[in-house]
């Protein structure tokens, strides 16, 4: 049995992530953690998410529990996720990555720390569904071609930090990959006051945070006459949390590196 485990297991995605844990017959919930001065501390994962006693208690930071594990899940805030890639760095331990809002720099020194120190899953959006839109939209994006104008949508809760969404900005760079575009060169994140006409490289992304909205995204594809559009809505935080235990349960026993959800699912070269 594979050893997991799960960062900021007292918050919502934490809480789902160690219940699917659970639910998975290749996986064991070893550990889970907080900030150490998180008042869930010392309380049951399993109790303190609604899924009954696990006898697996929230420890104190990641020092006090990370020899417990095979495999870290995080899903918290990109500074402590680079932290935390440091410490599994050091102890050889794998890392499944699920955090959005890592800047490029961020980016190329997790790369550097997994390619020389432990196995690493990192993708923007674990859920099954959207790691098939994200090929849909590249191979969408490389049938229509420079005819159609494409725009992204994104809704999220409005206790979410970042913006736009990982899952967006990835599925702004599929369709700039269809369309052989750089998303930094031609991507529109804000529209406001007399801006113009459209160009034609353009491919906005526009962001919605409201409610409990757990997340949407849809890509337009509009040309002369008619459009097409390809949506993801995600009804509950399981499907991002099945993803992640799936990529805990396939990353452990890979050579050093950085992965992708495209390379648990065999969808690299779909």
């Amino acid at each position: 049995m594979i050893k997991v485990i799960v960062a900021g297991a007292a918050g919502r995605m934490g809480q789902r992530i160690c219940y699917m844990v659970q639910q998975n017959p290749d996986l064991v919930l070893a550990a889970a953690f907080e900030q150490p001065e998180n008042p869930a501390v010392g309380k049951d994962v399993g109790e303190l998410g609604g899924f009954g006693t696990t006898g697996v208690k929230i420890s104190a930071g990641l020092e006090s529990v990370i020899d417990q594990g095979d495999v870290l899940i995080d899903f918290t805030f990109h500074k402590a996720t680079m932290d935390f890639a440091q410490m599994a760095a050091n102890h050889g331990r794998a890392m499944v990555i699920g955090t959005t809002g890592l800047s490029a720099d961020e980016l190329a020194t997790l790369r550097n720390l997994a390619d020389g120190s432990f196995p690493c899953v990192q993708a923007p959006n674990m859920a099954v569904g959207v790691n098939v839109l994200f090929k849909l939209v590249e191979k969408t994006a490389a049938v229509l071609g420079d005819a159609y104008d494409v725009e992204i949508v994104e809704a999220h809760h409005r206790m979410k930090k970042d913006a736009p969404s990982g899952t967006a900005l990835k599925l702004g760079e599929m369709a700039a990959a269809g369309l052989n575009r750089d998303l930094a060169e031609v991507g529109v994140f804000e529209r406001n006051g007399i801006i113009g006409e459209r160009t034609d490289a353009e491919i906005g992304i526009q962001t919605i945070r409201a409610g409990d909205i757990v997340g949407e995204h849809t890509v337009y594809f509009a040309g002369a006459g008619e459009r097409i559009e390809i949506s993801h809505r995600a009804h509950s935080r399981d499907n991002f949390a099945r993803g992640a235990a799936l990529a805990a349960a396939w990353v452990t026993d890979k050579s050093n590196g950085m992965y992708t959800m495209f390379d648990v699912l065999g969808l690299a070269d779909f």
